[in-house]
């Protein structure tokens, strides 16, 4: 089975290196020299330099020349894992099993983007990783696998990244000799499901009159490895790693964003329905305690 493989973030390394381990004859790799939005970004020229393995780099998947590029290679099916752009038909048609795509979410629940940010943001207490065979949709394809990932209340975007991955490699390894007999399934979605907008800035910004747990729920969505949840203060922003609940008496009488207090590495901050201890942030200049932010 000739595989051309397409990815440019952390899970792509992780998976390539998979399939390498698992002897599959990747003929070809497509990745990117660098990404401006994408935090987990991962360059994957270094792995194929070592296995000898034909790599190019591209902006636009669906121009000609890349088309050509990928054509040439004679493969059996495209492997595309993180990726942050739609395929046209030019390059879903290309191999005669088609391009098989992942998404971690248990699809058709929660297609579109950002979708460990948003199970997070969102308190939800599951997701998935879903390997399926793309089409022209965005995550509407027939499934091949899917596994369910618990979420469990110390779960921030790091650990739950790490969680998918790992089930996600061993689907990899259930899958693929399925994939080379040709004895696999493709199972049809099952109901309308949901997809989830693309986020902008503004869906990072802490706004103090929101609950503690959703204050919360933001900030380990946008940890690292993504761009941090943020505040904005005397025009200027400030991220915010962690934070904790403060366990005191509710505090009906004082408005969000007051300063209560400050220690030598954190700050308390009145919230929507108590307070925040802020573990892990950008040091406010010139903020004491009384003041708001």
């Amino acid at each position: 089975m000739r595989v051309v493989f397409i990815g440019t973030v952390e899970f792509s390394r992780e998976a390539l290196l998979k399939l390498l381990e698992l002897n599959v004859n990747v003929v070809g790799v497509v990745t990117k020299e660098k990404s401006e939005f994408n935090a987990d970004f991962s360059n994957l020229v270094d792995i194929c330099e070592e296995r000898g393995i034909n790599c190019k780099y591209v902006n636009n998947i669906n121009h000609p020349n890349n088309v050509k590029w990928i054509k040439q290679l004679k493969p059996d099916i495209l492997f595309c894992f993180g990726w942050s752009s739609l395929l046209k038909p030019e390059v879903l048609n290309l191999a005669p099993h088609g391009v098989l795509g992942f998404h971690p979410a248990l699809i058709p629940a929660n297609r579109g983007r950002h979708p460990i940010i948003w199970a997070l943001a969102l308190g939800l207490d599951k997701t998935g990783s879903t390997f399926f065979f793309m089409d022209e949709g965005a995550d509407t394809g027939d499934i091949l696998n899917q596994k369910e990932v618990l979420i469990n209340c110390e779960d921030d975007a790091a650990s739950l990244y790490i969680k998918i991955i790992k089930v996600a490699l061993g689907q990899i390894e259930e899958f693929i000799p399925k994939l080379i007999s040709g004895k696999y399934k493709r199972i049809k979605q099952v109901g309308e499901g949901n997809t989830w907008r693309k986020r902008g800035e503004k869906d990072g910004e802490i706004d103090w009159r929101m609950s503690s747990k959703s204050i919360i729920n933001l900030v380990k969505a946008l940890t690292r490895p993504y761009l941090g949840a943020h505040f904005v203060h005397n025009n200027e922003e400030y991220k915010v790693w962690r934070c904790v609940v403060e366990a005191t008496e509710k505090m009906t009488n004082i408005e969000p964003g007051k300063v209560l207090k400050i220690e030598a590495d954190k700050m308390l901050v009145k919230t929507g329905d108590g307070a925040l201890w802020l573990t892990e942030y950008d040091q406010i200049k010139d903020i004491a305690v009384g003041q708001y932010i």
